[in-house]
């Protein structure tokens, strides 16, 4: 599913890189509060769950163009970040997706596997890191709100980075 392939995609770029107070998204059975404050630098419509003071990544930037994401066009992603650590196989991505209510994808997976799709490979090395993908994303997109969420933690548990996003598509 190509959908599934831009979830992945923005959710691994976020990796290396909504706003409602009244959203929330359901992580390992707590609740995470979406945060206008805590509003991940450029051009997006993403959002750090919570103060990523401790995170291992600390995201520079994160621009996409068209920003919001539209059905039928080619998605930009553009990122920089600094990795205070290496990250190593056995890191960690639960990505989850909702279409208004209801869950499309809820799943954990080796971030390796991800990265993967923005041409990076594990160990990612400490240090500074930029990335750009391009995504076509399909026309036939059902209209209304996604609801993502990418908590990236590494082989120990520790918080890599987590990210939530609300996208609206709209009739074409």
């Amino acid at each position: 599913m190509r959908l599934s392939a831009l979830v992945l995609s923005l959710a691994a770029a976020t990796a290396v890189s909504a706003r409602s107070a009244g959203d929330f998204i359901k992580v390992g059975g707590s609740q995470v509060s979406i945060n206008e404050d805590l509003s991940v630098p450029g051009k997006n419509p993403l959002s750090f769950c919570s103060a990523p003071t401790d995170d291992i990544l600390k995201i520079d930037h994160v621009d996409l163009d068209p920003n919001p994401p539209e059905a039928g066009k080619t998605l930009n992603i553009s990122a920089s970040g600094t990795l205070r650590e290496k990250v190593e196989e056995g890191a960690t991505i639960h990505l989850q997706v909702k279409y208004g209510l209801i869950t499309l994808i809820n799943q954990q997976t080796p971030l390796c596997d991800q990265v993967k799709n923005v041409d990076l490979e594990c160990p990612l090395e400490k240090g500074d890191m930029k990335l750009s993908k391009s995504v076509d994303l399909p026309r036939e997109i059902p209209p209304g709100k996604y609801t993502v969420l990418a908590d990236v933690e590494d082989k120990a548990g520790k918080r890599i980075t987590c990210l939530t996003a609300s996208i609206t598509f709209g009739r074409h």
